[in-house]
């Protein structure tokens, strides 16, 4: 679902109209090797995710954790960045209702 306004412009704190029962995914560019999305959560969780490209985590509101396969979580406080290896098994274990999780999400293959 896209939300970019007809100049292109998007607000990277701009919540969607709908309710939040859902995670809301928006690719705002993509290209060679590479894709940017904004990710909004409030309270939702994912599967196990296995991916073939590296992804840059920012999360610019709210609070998550991210669990791997091997165990280990990691807190995300509003501004923190992660990196996931290709290949790393994660998920989303906790997101924050209030705020809602705001997430921008690089995507690419390095060496790309």
């Amino acid at each position: 679902m896209m939300e970019k306004t007809e100049t292109g412009r998007v607000n990277l704190f701009g919540l969607p109209r709908t309710p939040l029962t859902e995670e809301f995914t928006s690719i705002l560019a993509e290209g060679r090797g590479v894709r940017v999305e904004k990710i909004v959560s409030a309270g939702q969780t994912t599967g196990w995710c296995d991916q073939a490209e590296t992804e840059f985590v920012s999360l610019l509101q709210g609070e998550a954790e991210i669990e791997y396969e091997n165990g280990e979580t990691v807190r995300l406080l509003k501004g923190d960045t992660l990196i996931i290896n290709p290949r790393e098994r994660h998920r989303v274990s906790f997101t924050t209702t209030e705020p809602p999780c705001v997430w921008l999400c690089v995507f690419y293959r390095r060496g790309d």
